[in-house]
């Protein structure tokens, strides 16, 4: 009995087989998104009270120019303590990643569960025509996962 890869082989569906799992299946598309302009103090708020660990920012198109998560915010407090900087000046434009990847909403939530693998996010924004539509996190791969309950799993 060997070591098997976590992608393992693809088996490709047969007539009247199972469908590809898409992102776009399991993402939520009812995000909580921020504004560049809005306070670090507002996105803490917002954060806690629903409970989300961060979430993408989007300009007045609904483009995305970035990521602020509790880890962002934490450093900011961290820094406006050292300085004595107070921290309801500070905006989210300042304090957001800017470098953020995305996924296809066509990729297979299976191949999505190895790019979180792969790159330690928590979370992946989906575009479509340059707008922000969804998002998906790891909880939304161990969802389907759970739905699925290995049947689809060779």
């Amino acid at each position: 009995m060997g070591i098997k890869s976590f992608m393992g082989k693809r088996a490709k569906p047969t007539k009247g087989g199972e469908e590809q799992i898409t992102v776009a299946d399991y993402m939520t598309r009812n995000l909580t998104t921020f504004r560049p302009e809005q306070s670090v103090m507002e996105v803490m708020t917002v954060l806690i009270s629903k409970k989300i660990s961060g979430g993408p920012v989007v300009n007045e198109n609904n483009e995305l120019i970035g990521v602020i998560s509790e880890g962002d915010c934490i450093k900011q407090i961290s820094e406006s303590r050292y300085y004595n900087h107070p921290l309801e000046d500070v905006t989210v434009e300042k304090h957001m990643a800017t470098n953020v990847e995305t996924i296809d909403g066509n990729m297979n939530v299976f191949d999505a569960a190895n790019k979180f693998l792969e790159s330690k996010h928590r979370r992946f924004p989906i575009l479509e025509n340059g707008k922000l539509v969804g998002q998906i996190s790891q909880k939304d791969v161990l969802i389907a996962a759970l739905k699925l309950k290995g049947q689809t799993w060779k």
